[in-house]
């Protein structure tokens, strides 16, 4: 996924969780949902900077031959930059770019 793209703000934002209601009907469940969202988010990216990183890693333990790499720098700058994984989460909610089921009313809903 990219997230350079995202329109998710890089600072914080004070939001008014009232206004998500909407969407479940209750402020609890919609904190869970961007929760659960943002944990799978932040998996995403830990998961693609090792990769990056991996390629710069050392197959030797000698310290002298450990040096400053600064494109392994550059990458890691940039996924500092990049919104936290909690912005983007709540931004693709309000967007409605997020799915959710609950399991319990679909089993009431089917009886």
């Amino acid at each position: 996924m990219d997230y350079k793209k995202t329109n998710a703000p890089t600072t914080t934002v004070t939001r008014n969780m009232a206004d998500f209601v909407t969407e479940t009907g209750n402020v609890y469940e919609t904190v869970s949902i961007i929760g659960k969202r943002s944990n799978q988010i932040a998996a995403e990216m830990k998961d693609e900077l090792l990769k990056k990183l991996n390629e710069f890693s050392s197959t030797t333990d000698n310290l002298e031959e450990q040096f400053e790499n600064h494109e392994q720098i550059e990458i890691s700058r940039y996924y500092e930059r990049l919104p936290k994984p909690t912005l983007i989460a709540a931004q693709e909610f309000i967007d409605g770019k997020v799915y959710f089921r609950d399991p319990s009313k679909e089993s009431s809903d089917e009886d």
